[in-house]
């Protein structure tokens, strides 16, 4: 696939990208790094693979700090927030990509606080640091989007409801954001191939990922996603506006 974003684009912004050292938000930081942006790589903890993305991209003439913070953990966040301040100044880019609920081993309300608390406990620490023209991009999955609309596996509910909750109580602070003259856009998609959850779905209901495919005919890889939500932080479009990415048909037809 060609490259979304033109080089020299994004020079001059600072962006932070959660979860990040790995999948869709390790390919979004490389788009944005490659466009011109300095990029925060956030991880909880994979600090290698973190650390190697940092190489990456200052091997390629980017720019890149590796910080890690479990964004369930206020003090994680204060932390990370005051390193990004201090090396930076401030940030013209969140993309809150961090997401997660089917863990075993995470606790029941593991997936809310995740999903939704950490959220807007996230945007909430780095408005102080945005400024007017500044964008925050919200990724998210369809099937979490429509939840409302459309069921889904019960392998995925809790992560799909906590997920649109996120959705919601952000969209609750777009009035807090537009005062300031900071953009919030939403980026939803189906099931993406070759990523932690299309693999952990897949594992609980063997063949989803192909029955998905077959129903739709494409589903995106992990390229290609990141390369969706890397095109969201420069797309102009209202306040408020979601992209989507892949069909759609099934869940408003429900």
């Amino acid at each position: 696939m060609s490259f979304p974003l033109p080089p020299g684009q994004l020079t001059g912004a600072r962006a932070l990208v959660t979860g990040s050292s790995r999948g869709i938000g390790a390919k979004t930081a490389q788009y944005l790094a490659d466009a011109g942006a300095s990029v925060v790589i956030n991880y909880r903890n994979k600090a290698q693979r973190a650390e190697k993305l940092v190489t990456d991209i200052e091997a390629a003439g980017g720019s890149a700090l590796a910080l890690g913070a479990d964004l369930t953990n206020p003090m994680d966040v204060a932390r990370m927030v005051t390193q990004i301040t201090e090396s930076w100044g401030g940030l013209d880019l969140l993309i809150l990509n961090a997401s997660g609920g089917m863990e075993a081993d995470m606790g029941q309300d593991y997936a809310m606080k995740l999903n939704r608390d950490a959220q807007v406990g996230l945007l909430t620490s780095v408005l102080p640091l945005m400024e007017a023209g500044s964008r925050v991009v919200f990724v998210t999955s369809h099937q979490a989007h429509f939840i409302r609309e459309a069921d889904t596996m019960a392998e995925y509910l809790p992560v799909a409801l906590s997920k649109r909750a996120g959705e919601d109580a952000l969209r609750g602070m777009i009035d807090l954001m537009s005062a300031k003259g900071i953009d919030f856009v939403v980026v939803s998609g189906d099931m993406i191939e070759g990523t932690v959850t299309a693999t952990l779905l897949n594992r609980a209901n063997p063949g989803v990922i192909e029955q998905r495919k077959e129903q739709v005919g494409k589903l995106y890889n992990v390229d290609e996603f990141a390369a969706e939500v890397a095109m969201a932080t420069v797309d102009d479009v209202p306040i408020d506006h979601t992209r989507l990415v892949g069909d759609v048909s099934t869940f408003i037809a429900s």
